[in-house]
């Protein structure tokens, strides 16, 4: 509920939201909605994967499209049957709709070792309260929410009025991607971008943050009409790049921590969210070349030398030759 989030306002203007953020969660949608046939139905039918390049023109005049956009507009909850799942979540319908509910939507979520596929199969005949989260008609596409259906009705309408850039909202993580993660803000879903987790290199969202943890997020942006939200962790905290060069300069001996390794070199962190980069041909002390990984290892604490500073484009050099070379 609105009511019961905590607000406030950031000084300074968020900058310019990136579409291919959007672009990314789509890809993500369709793979879902693409998946393999769904499992039997305890009747003994098979249902069909739930796809708009699948059977389209069927799926679409199997829905009442009417009470479906009634529905979402008006963000209130219906009851449908689970008739069958693929990888990526639950295929319900019932009283003139159909549709999926994404894995990640789902109040309970699978234990960490559990195959999906099994796990699912236990919701087969179940009936679910559910909010429909994107409704479609032209791509013949209905995603619902059991997490959605529980805040009270209208509640997503009324956050994403409330909601502003710059603000600060409290919200859960309910599902962790290679891109990003995606944030229940009481309603309404909004999605960190990887590039906005940190000030520093994030090599996975997984390494950050955990499903079910707490976060307090900052909002970016806030599309009411496809009831988007882009939200960041980094902008809570001020850019320690913009004073980087304050603090640090070539020639500097410092310790860092090794954060990680990569064919190239490998990455240090001289302070939360500034990483630097140790060039493969400046870890030995002499002019051998070798593998990164038989040097370093995550976690390692070295005595690095500075070798340059670009606040601006966020660009650190670092060597653990120590002692300059002539």
């Amino acid at each position: 509920m609105v009511s019961k989030q905590r607000y406030k306002v950031l000084e300074g203007g968020p900058a310019p939201l990136d579409e291919s953020w959007w672009e990314a969660v789509l890809a993500e949608d369709e793979a879902q909605y693409t998946s393999p046939p769904a499992k039997t139905t305890p009747d003994g039918q098979v249902s069909s994967p739930y796809s708009p390049a699948h059977n389209q023109a069927k799926d679409m005049e199997s829905v009442d499209w009417d009470r479906a956009i009634d529905l979402y507009e008006k963000d209130q909850a219906i009851e449908l049957t689970v008739n069958g799942h693929n990888r990526g979540g639950l295929l319900v319908n019932g009283k003139g709709l159909q549709g999926f509910v994404p894995i990640s939507h789902l109040i309970e979520m699978p234990a960490e070792k559990a195959d999906p596929e099994e796990w699912l199969d236990n919701y087969i005949g179940q009936a679910l309260w559910l909010k429909i989260i994107e409704c479609d008609p032209e791509r013949g596409r209905v995603v619902f929410s059991e997490r959605a259906a529980l805040a009270e009705p209208g509640s997503r309408n009324e956050l994403l009025e409330n909601l502003k850039p710059g603000d600060c909202i409290f919200g859960t993580v309910t599902n962790i991607t290679d891109f990003g993660v995606f944030v229940d803000l009481g309603g309404v879903e909004g999605l960190i971008h990887v590039s906005e987790i940190s000030w520093g290199r994030v090599r996975h969202p997984s390494d950050v943050v955990q499903l079910g943890e707490q976060l307090e997020v900052h909002v970016i942006h806030v599309d009411q009409e496809r009831a988007r939200v882009a939200l960041s962790l980094k902008r809570l905290f001020p850019n320690p790049w913009e004073t980087a060069q304050e603090r640090y300069f070539p020639g500097q001996i410092i310790e860092a921590t090794v954060t990680s390794i990569v064919p190239f070199g490998a990455f240090a962190r001289l302070e939360e969210g500034l990483d630097g980069l140790i060039h493969v041909s400046e870890i030995c002390p002499d002019d051998t070349v070798t593998k990164p990984a038989d040097i370093l290892r995550e976690g390692q604490r070295v005595r690095v030398r500075v070798l340059h500073v670009d606040g601006s484009r966020q660009r650190l050099g670092l060597s653990m030759r120590v002692e300059e070379r002539n």
